[in-house]
């Protein structure tokens, strides 16, 4: 029940039909600044989905000038108001409210940076951020962030009164084309280290006339904005202000002297925010927006704006709440069940719910009709705001029809078929739920004992991956397909089945590498790994060394003898230990197959995560990478965040790392030509991972038709995996 969630509400003039909003977030359809067709796709499907209020992202009230992209929309001419107009009319039409952006991006706007103009900022900066993170992107990503700027680095204009006259009345212009486009509101965005946040934090703020030192002088610039904006659009229009609860300083600035841009000490923080709060509402804001902002993009992105904690804002979001007499609307990661339980406690008045609705546009409706299990989750892999990052529109790794929203609806079959799919993981699921839902008769083979493939075991180390295997699960279920688990999938018995078509989904091969000592017993694949933590087989494809004995202590079981190792996963499996993922990764925490010391081979996406994970376990973990960087293909911030923490835990990563052999005791690699030897108790192969199919050439050679998708024909993970079947099945 979502009793609270779902219940009407008031912002100033508007009665919002309930309590979720979709907060700003840069789509990037637009073309110099004009609202286009795929904009408007994008925000009727979250209002129709059931999002009582939808926010644009950030309108640029002086465009070009502080602009961030030429892809946002524009306020700062009259000839935007037309497609904002659209928009409005759309929103409407599909039963929410219109709420549009207001920013001016300062130090950020990449477009003044690109075009050779002085960024606009209280102070000039002191000091660097540390941009160490960048040395795991590729060098396509490097040319891609840097073609952002158009290859420039930015220089600084510490505004003048008259600038800052400008920007207040740039600010109440763009605002008035919004009431004249019909929307319903505005949100002054004063937060996430643009123009405004830069005077409110004393991090950025170094003043000393009436624009800097006291909390009042910093705030003047805000509260100057909010009663310009607030005169323009007159009573019809609520004034939202987004503000940051606290900002969170650059975790790798240790140095702890408060330097001013690099946020060690001195940023703004809840006290202040607090503070600023009532100063917002006393100058006529009629909601405060709560969020909060991680100082250096390139290393605390996942701490804010997009925080990858559940709830991470509540408290925030809470103590503005005690301290103001308008509504709070909150942020943060937040899921439906954590929304209801925040507003039903009065810890907030609304809650916005971003990357939930790019997932799933249709969630409050869901929601309404008491679909709680039908809402496609969100799995917090940041592949959506990467690509802002690039000055692109987003996509979603378990939703392919965002930004194509005219995708969204799947034609019905005209001719149904009888679909055949190989393989329960996230590939062949999709296929399954999308071709079913088409009018299609589906039947699933899956080898083991449940759904969800690799992705079901990955919950160890990225539980968010869980919700999504339970959802595709659920659909199958609702959808009535056929699902025969413990099934192996021959190439007679699927002949036998008659289908019209078979789709191949039987995920990538993981091997081991070509080196002496791959096969020693301390040795693991991913596969062993998983059989045996999620109890599904018995460990395969380890042979014994030459000269090994029988019987004796393996270091890679963690001083437990083999045989002690078989008793006590057969026992897990009957006590049906295993048969939950959460249950596993907490047991994990008391034994894992494996020594104190671990060689993980490849510090891709997997070796990375299960390096973290080991860690945290008390193991000591080395991570041998062949390339130039790690954590790929991870979307970047979430990579830049997890060889962060991996090293927080004690994980030494070695890029460029040529393995040579591996001894029972070491695994010996070259970098640079540099011969070095890492201690291992246990190696774990987390690489030589390979697209394979061969059941796909064995079905043709019968004359049956065939379709080969996710890590069977290109390892692409989760994204790969959905997207590719999403397609095949479309074409089904």
């Amino acid at each position: 029940m979502f009793d609270a969630l779902l219940a009407p509400g008031a912002i100033g003039p508007l009665e919002p039909a309930n309590r979720v909003v979709l907060p700003a977030m840069d789509m990037n359809h637009c073309h110099d600044g004009v609202i286009t067709d795929r904009e408007i796709d994008h925000y009727r499907a979250r209002a129709a989905g059931g999002a009582a209020l939808v926010i644009t992202g950030s309108g640029a009230v002086a465009y070009p000038v502080g602009a961030a992209s030429r892809r946002q929309p524009g306020l700062s001419d009259d000839r935007f108001v037309p497609g904002l107009a659209r928009l409005a009319e759309a929103v409407h039409d599909a039963g929410s409210l219109l709420c549009v952006q207001l920013t001016h991006h300062g130090k950020t706007a990449r477009v003044d940076i690109a075009e050779g103009r002085p960024v606009l900022v209280p102070s000039e900066p002191v000091g660097r951020a540390d941009m160490s993170a960048l040395r795991d992107c590729t060098p396509d990503e490097i040319m891609r962030l840097a073609a952002t700027t158009g290859g420039r680095y930015p220089t600084y204009r510490e505004a003048t009164d008259d600038d800052l006259a400008e920007v207040v009345e740039r600010f109440a212009s763009a605002a008035a084309r919004v009431r004249a486009a019909g929307a319903d509101a505005v949100e002054v965005h004063a937060s996430h280290g643009y123009v405004i946040s830069t005077f409110l934090s004393p991090a950025d703020n170094r003043r000393t006339d009436r624009w800097g030192g006291s909390l009042e002088n910093r705030a003047r610039l805000a509260v100057e904005v909010i009663r310009a904006v607030k005169a323009a659009v007159g009573p019809e229009l609520a004034v939202i202000v987004r503000v940051a609860g606290r900002e969170i300083p650059d975790p790798r600035d240790v140095r702890g002297e408060g330097t001013p841009g690099l946020g060690a000490a001195g940023s703004w923080g809840i006290e202040e925010a607090v503070t600023a709060a009532g100063l917002f509402a006393d100058a006529g804001a009629d909601a405060i927006h709560v969020t909060g902002w991680g100082r250096n993009s390139f290393s605390n992105f996942t701490d804010g704006p997009l925080p990858d904690a559940v709830g991470a804002y509540r408290d925030d979001a809470r103590a503005v709440k005690a301290g103001v007499g308008v509504p709070v609307i909150a942020v943060g990661r937040l899921l439906p069940e954590t929304a209801e339980e925040m507003v039903a406690g009065g810890g907030c008045d609304f809650v916005a719910m971003g990357r939930q609705l790019l997932a799933d546009p249709d969630l409050v409706a869901k929601l309404r009709a008491g679909r709680r299990r039908e809402v496609r989750p969100c799995i917090n892999c940041y592949v959506c705001v990467e690509q802002n990052f690039y000055d692109e529109s987003p996509r979603c790794a378990v939703n392919p029809a965002l930004s194509h929203e005219e995708r969204a609806v799947m034609p019905p079959a005209l001719h149904p078929r009888h679909v055949v799919v190989v393989g329960g993981g996230p590939a062949g699921m999709e296929v399954a739920r999308v071709a079913a839902g088409r009018g299609h008769r589906v039947t699933l083979l899956e080898a083991g004992s449940r759904l969800g493939g690799t992705a079901w075991f990955s919950q160890l180390t990225t539980p968010a991956n869980g919700p999504f295997v339970d959802w595709q699960a659920g659909e199958l279920s609702r959808l009535g397909v056929d699902v025969r688990l413990g099934h192996d999938a021959t190439p007679g018995g699927i002949a036998a089945l008659r289908p019209d078509v078979v789709v191949v989904a039987t995920g990538a091969r993981r091997g081991r590498p070509d080196l002496p000592g791959a096969h020693l017993p301390h040795v693991w694949t991913g596969d062993d790994l998983r059989a045996a933590l999620s109890g599904s087989a018995a460990r395969t494809g380890s042979a014994p060394a030459a000269g090994h004995r029988p019987g004796r202590r393996v270091a890679g079981a963690g001083g437990i003898r083999g045989a002690a190792t078989a008793g006590l996963l057969r026992a897990a499996r009957v006590l049906h230990l295993v048969d939950d993922a959460s249950r596993v990764r907490a047991l994990s925490r008391l034994w894992l197959p494996l020594g104190r010391r671990v060689v993980v081979l490849g510090g891709g996406l997997v070796g990375l995560e299960l390096a973290e994970l080991l860690a945290e376990r008390r193991r000591s973990v080395t991570v041998l990478e062949p390339g130039p960087a790690a954590g790929l293909p991870m979307a970047a911030p979430r990579r830049w965040t997890a060889v962060r923490r991996a090293g927080e835990h004690g994980v030494e990563i070695v890029r460029g790392a040529r393995v040579r052999w591996i001894t029972p005791t070491h695994v010996v690699y070259e970098v640079a030509g540099e011969e070095r030897r890492a201690p291992a108790d246990s190696v774990v192969v987390a690489s030589e991972v390979r697209a394979a199919a061969p059941l796909a050439g064995q079905l043709r050679a019968r004359g049956l038709e065939v379709v080969v998708v996710g890590d069977a024909g290109e390892v692409g993970y989760i994204e790969g995996a959905v997207h590719s079947a999403w397609r095949a099945a479309r074409a089904i």
